[in-house]
């Protein structure tokens, strides 16, 4: 080589840019205002909006199934429990699957699967063939609820992680609001049949806009399918006391709700007030409540911290509990409009603090929440009609009390449990 070209290669080399630093995983997850957010937050909004209006299709049609199929209130209470039922026991399993093949591809085949049901529910011949189909419907859906919460703690900063779950759950008390405002008032002109086919419809317009709007996951390491190393992984998540406590006020919360708005058609469409089903249905409208509530959980939580919002929303749904006992409309309507603001943001809050807990096995710690959260669902459904069926409202508004009860005690264990840990941290 001659010097000259010693030189300029020399040259060369001094002005060659430097190799570009490499995005750290924190600045690669999403957050609001960033690339794919907003993205990410409709199609997640989307899959809640058709998770919650298929799986609860039928509460608000409840006394046309009993009416069509000539069974009583808790009989036809099956086509909820079924499916939440359904959900629940399976919620794990699917998890597991999103461990190995990816959230994205087990939520859009769950989505994939539940409409397809949803749309034979319609032509179901008997109670028992539509609790069948309901149940199958849960299981289904089991693989959503889980894995896009996992998803989220993936793919989103810590700090935007509540704001963003709570949009998801948002999803999912619009999807319960739609879903039974447009089935009461469907119902009202064409029968429970038509309604639900056209719930079906409506979830197979959210399932395909999920599909094309959510991003690939970048945050993603597939893990293992052994049952030994998923049984650990749950063991671990059952032996944390915090983890505990959260998936039974999770349950507990779903308890109260379940119960209220399985039996509150029976109660409007009944004496005193009589309502037309269509007027009934849309009762629901106090879901967008829901909305807000679980949306603003993040800012509660700044507010008032994990403990202190979980007191609000039991605190603020007993309230609600209370105040439907009065023979007034409206102060019944308030009532539930406090039920379900406490609720959403009880979930929310309770459903976030799982996936930063969890620092392993994020979708198992999902399903785990997931499945004692639909397990509730289905004890509140049926064990508030049975009240409802053996003292009327008052029934189903002491189990609820007692659910609220829980909650609290649980959450007070807790705030104990951190004052201990507080005392003995400086040793």
């Amino acid at each position: 080589m001659t010097p000259a070209s010693t030189g300029a290669s020399t040259r060369v080399d001094a002005v060659a840019p430097l190799p570009a630093a490499q995005p750290s995983a924190e600045e690669t997850r999403m957050s609001p205002g960033g690339p794919g957010y907003r993205r990410m937050s409709l199609a997640l909004f989307l899959a809640g909006v058709a998770t919650f209006a298929l799986l609860y299709s039928t509460q608000a049609l409840l006394p046309l199934v009993s009416g069509d199929f000539a069974v009583s209130a808790s009989d036809a209470s099956w086509t909820v429990s079924a499916a939440t039922g359904g959900l629940a026991l399976f919620v794990l399993p699917m998890s597991a699957l999103s461990e190995r093949f990816g959230r994205r591809t087990v939520m859009t085949a769950s989505l994939a699967v539940a409409v397809t049901l949803g749309l034979l529910v319609p032509f179901a011949p008997s109670l028992g063939a539509l609790v069948a189909l309901r149940a199958l419907q849960g299981a289904a859906l089991a693989g959503l609820p889980a894995s896009a919460t996992a998803y989220l703690a993936e793919e989103v900063t810590p700090k935007a992680l509540v704001t963003a779950i709570g949009l998801f759950v948002a999803g999912n008390s619009v999807g319960g609001m739609s879903g039974r405002v447009i089935t009461g008032w469907v119902a009202q002109e064409w029968g429970w049949r038509v309604a639900v086919a056209v719930i079906g419809l409506v979830a197979v317009a959210c399932a395909v806009a999920f599909r094309l709007l959510l991003p690939v996951p970048r945050h993603f390491t597939p893990g293992s399918l052994a049952p030994r190393v998923l049984a650990g992984t749950v063991r671990r998540h059952l032996a944390n006391p915090l983890l505990r406590r959260l998936f039974a006020i999770g349950a507990l919360f779903m308890t109260v709700f379940g119960g209220v708005y399985t039996v509150i058609g029976y109660r409007l469409t009944e004496a005193p007030f009589s309502l037309p089903q269509g007027v009934a249905g849309s009762v629901f409208l106090v879901y967008l409540v829901g909305t807000v509530s679980a949306s603003a959980a993040g800012r509660l939580v700044g507010r008032l911290g994990r403990r202190g919002a979980l007191y609000a929303g039991g605190g603020t749904t007993a309230a609600g509990l209370l105040l439907s006992l009065a023979g007034s409309l409206p102060l019944v309507l308030l009532g539930l409009v406090l039920i379900t603001a406490g609720f959403f943001a009880g979930h929310a809050v309770a459903s976030s603090a799982v996936g930063r807990t969890a620092t392993e096995g994020r979708a198992q710690a999902a399903a785990l929440y997931q499945s004692a959260y639909y397990i509730g669902s289905s004890a509140g459904s049926t064990v508030g009609a049975l009240a409802f069926h053996a003292g009327g409202w008052a029934g189903t508004v002491a189990v609820g009390l007692v659910a609220v009860a829980g909650v609290a005690a649980i959450t007070l264990a807790g705030t104990r449990a951190a004052a201990r840990a507080a005392e003995v941290q400086p040793a």
